[in-house]
């Protein structure tokens, strides 16, 4: 660890300064390059940005960044400041910021499909992919030049994956099914081609895991519809690719959940489907990233820097979003409100409700849908859930789940914090999201994380390209066994 002195740390808060300034004129302009290719908007920045990395690493290598305790060590590591991750950061009090962003800066800012008539309609995912790549807001040119670019690579799944993907039982379980079909795409991968046949050097890594990522996030509205159907309709094709439409929009379209260009599975009008595929824009939007430290985002950052292709590592983060204790949350946050609903005589009943909860707690359960590991107010991904459902009053008015929903948000924090044994008592973002897919139709459970998993491609692999292009390590580090932990108390 490095002593700081007086004019040390001058020069260091100099130092950080002017890196905090490059920074900050980077991450927030609203338009930057005019080329309408995203690869070479982020070829244009990499020099940069490795440069301000060598500096860092360079002149302050040996500053301390934070304490590691016992109690972190053998807990989860909450807390340890210990990773590098390009796109997003997530304070307690102010929630998710994408690159410096607040959810409402990108509803403000982000181009929105320019089909949509709409005025309520939701920025587009492919926007907010540019803006973590790039740190720029796309023009709506270089939005929708990037839907059109990944409504190309997406039309057609590899031949062995589809073969793959319509041999599988329809009973295992659907995030198994996404991790296999997106690990059987590593045959097609250029970065690992390329790094088998030793003719590709090491400021090139980038470029190939770049176009891999692109090919794995345009695959997955494919992929995922062809998991629904397995599940939801026992493999019969629900709706069309279009290549002329948005990520969003064919992530739908093959659930069956259009008025066009699909079977309508759940007889949506044309306004239920053009909400429905909003919604779907606007979930996937704010679940693109939740920092770095996250179990999804992490795995694929460990496997990626073993120099794993992006197939591979990102089908070992959808393995860790599988896990209860990170991507299932929402199911279950829709059973409790279906199970609560069916206790009491209206979801209106504040005393009912508090009756229920108080119960609940007692029996040393948790109430699904609040708290979260870093969080300590209300999240505002929630926040931005529940303002799609005030925009439309009249299509939720009498979902009782949902009115439940709503209800909970201003009783269950109240409770929590009387109950006094929760950190954060506040609803996050799986208090409202499952059951809005399942208000339009979306009711098989298990495929809500599919959803999830298609949204939390585009951080992660965000991170694993700049990863490749700043030349970072493998990841590896020191273990402590139960004596040496010991013999730090002594």
């Amino acid at each position: 660890m490095c002593k700081i002195g007086h004019s040390k740390l001058s020069r260091i808060e100099k130092m950080l300064l002017s890196l905090t300034t490059r920074r900050s004129l980077y991450s927030t302009k609203v338009h930057g390059s005019s080329s309408l290719e995203l690869k070479t908007v982020l070829k244009e920045l990499i020099p940069q940005r490795k440069q301000e990395i060598l500096e860092l690493k360079k002149n302050y290598g040996d500053v301390k960044v934070g304490d590691i305790t016992i109690g972190s060590v053998i807990g989860g590591m909450r807390g340890n400041n210990s990773m590098f991750w390009q796109s997003t950061s997530l304070d307690p009090y102010e929630g998710i910021r994408f690159q410096g962003k607040t959810i409402q800066d990108c509803q403000r800012l982000l181009p929105k499909d320019p089909k949509d008539p709409d005025e309520k309609r939701n920025f587009l995912p492919e926007g907010m992919f540019w803006l973590l790549v790039t740190g720029q807001i796309a023009t709506q040119e270089q939005a929708s030049h990037l839907s059109r670019e990944l409504g190309i690579r997406g039309r057609k799944l590899p031949d062995d994956t589809e073969k793959l993907m319509s041999t599988l039982p329809s009973d295992i379980h659907p995030m198994t099914q996404l991790a296999i079909g997106l690990a059987s795409m590593n045959q097609t991968s250029k970065f690992a081609k390329k790094y088998e046949r030793g003719d590709i050097g090491k400021n090139e890594y980038w470029e190939y895991a770049f176009d891999d990522v692109l090919n794995l996030i345009a695959a997955l509205p494919q992929l995922s519809g062809k998991i629904y159907s397995k599940i939801a309709a026992k493999g019969k094709p629900l709706g069309q690719f279009k290549e002329d439409r948005d990520w969003s929009y064919n992530i739908c379209s093959l659930l069956g959940m259009t008025s066009e260009d699909s079977c309508n599975r759940q007889n949506l009008t044309a306004k239920q489907s053009g909400d429905f595929v909003n919604l779907m824009r606007l979930y996937t939007g704010i679940h693109v990233d939740h920092e770095g430290g996250n179990v999804s985002a992490h795995t694929t950052h460990l496997v990626g820097s073993a120099l794993s292709d992006p197939y591979l590592s990102y089908s070992s983060g959808i393995m860790g979003l599988a896990g209860p204790l990170h991507g299932l949350a929402a199911q279950e946050v829709v059973r409790f409100l279906i199970e609560m609903n069916s206790c009491i005589t209206s979801p209106q009943n504040e005393i009912e409700i508090k009756k229920y909860l108080w119960k609940l707690l007692e029996s040393k359960r948790v109430v699904p849908g609040y708290g979260h590991a870093v969080l300590r107010k209300t999240d505002p991904r929630f926040v931005a859930m529940l303002d799609f459902v005030k925009a439309r009053p009249e299509e939720f008015s009498q979902d009782e789940n949902v009115i439940l929903m709503e209800k909970l948000s201003k009783i269950a924090p109240k409770v929590l914090k009387e109950h006094g044994k929760c950190k954060n008592p506040y609803p996050n973002v799986d208090s409202a999201s499952g059951i809005l897919f399942y208000h339009y139709g979306i009711k098989e459970l298990l495929f809500f994380t599919v959803i999830f998993g298609c949204s939390r491609s585009m951080g992660p692999l965000t991170q694993l390209v700049w990863d490749r292009a700043l030349g970072l390590p493998i990841e590896r580090p020191k273990s402590l066994d139960f004596n040496s932990l010991r013999s730090l108390c002594r």
